[in-house]
């Protein structure tokens, strides 16, 4: 399989599949595809991954697409403006994803739900206590808010994050949080109480912005009611 990632910060991934290539993606990820491509809509894995995607706020069908009778292409994008990044699994290793940044992966990517082993990465991390793992042979491609970097972490070396800036890592790689120093620096400070722990040996996806971070951003912006008024003012 092929692909080309274009666009600045709405982004499509283009995939050109050959005869019989089949690749699947969250239902209303696909943006065109060619006449040739056939869809269909399967609960891989059967019923009970369905179920925990569903537990996930991720859908309970995924789609998958096939090329039929030669080549043909199929794109998808996200549905904030962001970046695509392609994660190849090929060398065996598994990954675990931030549970809304997986956008599209060739069929023999396998991808299921796990949980956040520390009950604190889970309440404060920012990344939620359900997560996604995936795993296989192929590519699969993520999608995050803002712009995306790959970092390359030494063994023991220490990676802190803004909490919920992490997209995604290497299972090899350790995920914790802790306090961002004394009280005055929590509360004064402007990054918050916590801070996301990376340790590798291993790669960890960061994100610049995060989907709260940017619907508080846009909320003065919105049109709200006036108050005894029928109409709508804009702005602060």
């Amino acid at each position: 399989m092929e692909y080309k990632i274009t666009g600045d910060n709405l982004q499509f991934v283009h995939l050109e599949l050959t005869p019989g290539e089949k690749v699947y993606a969250e239902a209303g990820a696909m943006t065109y595809m060619t006449g040739n491509v056939a869809m269909t809509a399967k609960a891989r894995g059967g019923l009970w991954k369905g179920l925990k995607r569903k537990l996930a706020k991720e859908t309970f069908f995924m789609t998958e697409f096939t090329a039929e009778g030669g080549s043909g292409v199929v794109a998808f994008g996200g549905n904030v403006p962001g970046k695509i990044m392609a994660i190849d699994l090929r060398d065996g290793r598994s990954w675990i994803l931030q549970k809304d940044a997986f956008l599209c992966a060739e069929d023999r990517v396998e991808m299921d739900i796990t949980f956040q082993k520390r009950l604190g990465a889970a309440f404060f991390g920012g990344e939620g206590f359900i997560l996604e793992k995936v795993w296989g042979h192929g590519r699969v491609f993520v999608h995050a808010p803002g712009d995306i970097v790959e970092m390359d972490l030494e063994p023991n070396q220490v990676l802190k994050v803004s909490t919920g800036n992490v997209v995604g890592w290497e299972e090899a790689v350790s995920y914790d949080i802790q306090t961002v120093g004394g009280i005055k620096t929590a509360l004064f400070g402007g990054e918050g109480i916590f801070v996301t722990v990376l340790r590798g040996p291993g790669k960890a996806v960061l994100q610049s912005l995060t989907l709260p971070r940017m619907a508080s951003a846009l909320i003065p912006f919105l049109p709200r009611q006036t108050s005894g008024s029928r109409g709508f003012t804009f702005g602060r």
